[in-house]
Formats: structure tokens, sequence, C-alpha cells
């Protein structure tokens, strides 16, 4: 699949989001994530984190989405 056509999803983990498009980083930062190193990173899902930390999925679902376009 072209990486352009690629979107991230709720069910991707934070490490793999971070592996395949480090453009997220900054992103995932903005939102208040600062340990994207973490252990928990491995296996912790986007969808995950947003609840876990009280964050509006859809806005940084777009966010992240728009940054690696």
């Amino acid at each position: 699949m072209n990486k352009n056509m690629q979107k991230i999803t709720k069910e991707m983990t934070i490490a793999e989001v971070i592996d395949k498009f480090p453009k997220a980083v900054p992103i995932l930062m903005g939102f208040g994530l600062h340990c994207a190193g973490c252990p928990g990173a491995q296996s912790e899902t986007i969808g995950e984190m947003a609840a876990n930390y009280q964050m509006d999925l859809n806005e940084l679902l777009e966010s992240l989405n728009k940054a690696i376009k």
C-alpha cells in the first residue's frame, strides 16, 4: 500500500504510529503524550491512549492524519 494512502486509526499502537509515521511525534506531544517511548507505547493503542488521557479521539486522529499527508 502506498504510504500516502495509509492513515492512522484508533486500533494502531502508539509504537506502530511512531515507527511508521515519525511526523506524528510532535502531534502526540502536543496532545500531552510525552512518553512516546515508554514501554506502554508498545501495546497501548491510539484509542486506548485517548480514553486513558481523556483526549478527543476524533480530534487526535484528524490531527495525526493531517500531519502525515
